[in-house]
């Protein structure tokens, strides 16, 4: 039986995070489930499926999604092996930076600094964001990256 007061503090905690956020969340958890043989591809794409149920542009949006994946290629998501995940350079490469100036600047990992991350992350081009900064804070934040917060060994 669940606890009343932890639904209330998840649904709390879920109200301050973007569909995006949540999605990579709940994939990050279903990883860590013991026994899952679901690749970290499978389980984004259930977690979109459920966050995103009547919306298929959104379930395929390949920027948050290659977030993800890189995250999970570089074995920075807790629980899952470094393995080839994804084939996107451009996405990887600011994730890669993302974690870099996180660890530098923790402040940025407010969801309310994500747009100036991205113009760190991009040296103030005026590359539209797609949610790529919202899956990697909101991951950081509540623990889900290896070396995020207290740990030393990530990038």
């Amino acid at each position: 039986m669940r606890c009343p007061r932890f639904e209330i503090c998840t649904h709390q905690r879920e109200a301050t995070m973007g569909k995006y956020g949540l999605a990579a969340v709940r994939a990050a958890e279903r990883l860590s489930q013991p026994g899952t043989e679901e690749s970290p591809r499978e389980a984004w794409n259930s977690a979109v499926r459920d966050e995103f149920p009547h919306s298929e542009s959104s379930q395929k949006k390949g920027c948050p999604r290659d977030a993800f994946l890189s995250l999970c290629e570089m074995g920075l998501l807790k629980n899952v092996p470094k393995g080839d995940y994804t084939r996107s350079v451009e996405n990887k490469n600011y994730t890669i930076d993302a974690i870099k100036l996180l660890k530098k600047y923790p402040q940025l990992l407010k969801p309310e600094n994500e747009k100036e991350l991205w113009r760190m992350v991009t040296d103030g081009s005026s590359k539209t964001p797609n949610h790529q900064m919202e899956v990697i804070t909101t991951l950081w934040r509540e623990g889900l990256l290896r070396g995020a917060i207290g740990e030393h060994n990530i990038v």
